[in-house]
């Protein structure tokens, strides 16, 4: 409210939202009582109500679906906080662990486990981030909306399980790198998101692009190879087969799966960027990107560019095809 919403004014971010449906009655009706979507047969039924045409009527309904979405100034503030938190608190880790001797030696996170000690800056790092996420989970019911709500809330949990789980067992060794890690690509996404935002086209494509690299390097390459390696095998070959083990390992491999999802779905961003000479959009959001030029296509054209009943072609994930300014 002080801080990211006077920075998007002087970039020049209206808060303005999208083009509202114009005041009907019956149509207001249906919207509310019975469907967001109207199937072709109710469209129909409308058509003749009112004699307007079908095109008119699903128009507005887009229009009417869209004009309770954030407007960009609302967008660019959540962008902001995070991008504030995730980059202060990878700082944070990244000074606390780089004199930290697992973080250049992996196996001293299990010896002489579970009793090692439980620093200041250690707890705080861990109360920090555990704070973040539970905050993460909260807000999702009330923050912008997401197309991909459930993978998100699946990873919401995993995290905090995770970050609960290692305190509670003093695991929070092996925790400080895998919160750091996570961390290292996350406030680069957001830089990109408020680039888009303040339309420097192509300072959100270094960002992403930069994003990408380093997300695909981090979830791909460092957290199998060096976090699953000593939970896996570092751990059971040091401290056995502990009665955790199993679980532990299991919500790690949850985080992984997720890693893969959201890798396939950067790279075919990127590969999309690469043909179209600019950055896609983070799709996770509902709001549908339909301009008035397609709005008023001629019937020959009706079906060359034919959407989903939700007006576009979308899938869940990180990142997904469209353009950034839709989101």
């Amino acid at each position: 409210r002080f801080i990211a919403k006077p920075c998007a004014i002087n970039l020049g971010i209206q808060d303005s939202g999208p083009h509202r449906a114009q005041p009907n009655a019956i149509l207001e009706k249906v919207f509310t009582s019975i469907t967001k979507s109207p199937d072709g047969k109710r469209l129909e039924g409308l058509s003749k109500q009112l004699d307007w045409d079908v095109r008119k009527i699903q128009r507005w309904f887009r229009h009417r679906r869209n004009q309770d979405k954030p407007t960009t100034l609302t967008k660019f503030c959540e962008s902001m906080w995070r991008f504030t938190f995730y980059l202060s608190i990878f700082f944070y880790g990244i000074r606390f662990l780089w004199t930290a001797p697992w973080f250049w030696d992996t196996r001293q996170c299990w010896y002489n486990y579970p009793f090692q000690p439980l620093t200041s800056r250690l707890y705080y790092y861990y109360i920090l981030e555990l704070a973040f996420y539970w905050s993460l989970m909260f807000s999702q019911f009330t923050d912008i909306k997401r197309k991909d709500f459930l993978i998100m809330f699946v990873h919401h949990l995993a995290t905090i399980g995770l970050i609960t789980f290692s305190y509670m067992n003093n695991m929070v060794r092996v925790g400080t790198l895998v919160l750091c890690l996570h961390d290292a690509s996350d406030f680069l996404l957001e830089a990109a998101k408020l680039a888009n935002y303040a339309k420097y086209q192509r300072l959100c494509d270094a960002f992403f692009m930069l994003f990408g690299v380093v997300f695909i390097v981090t979830r791909l390459g460092i957290y199998p190879f060096w976090i699953l390696n000593t939970t896996l095998f570092e751990s059971w070959e040091l401290i056995g087969p502990y009665p955790s083990w199993w679980l532990f390992n299991g919500l790690l491999i949850t985080l992984q799966i997720l890693h893969v999802i959201w890798s396939y779905l950067i790279i075919r961003t990127a590969y999309k960027a690469l043909v179209r000479g600019k950055v896609s959009k983070d799709d996770r959001s509902d709001v549908e990107s339909s301009s008035e030029e397609e709005d008023v296509t001629s019937n020959s054209t009706k079906g060359v560019f034919s959407t989903s009943s939700n007006g576009s072609n979308r899938i869940n994930g990180h990142v997904a095809s469209g353009q950034w300014t839709g989101e």
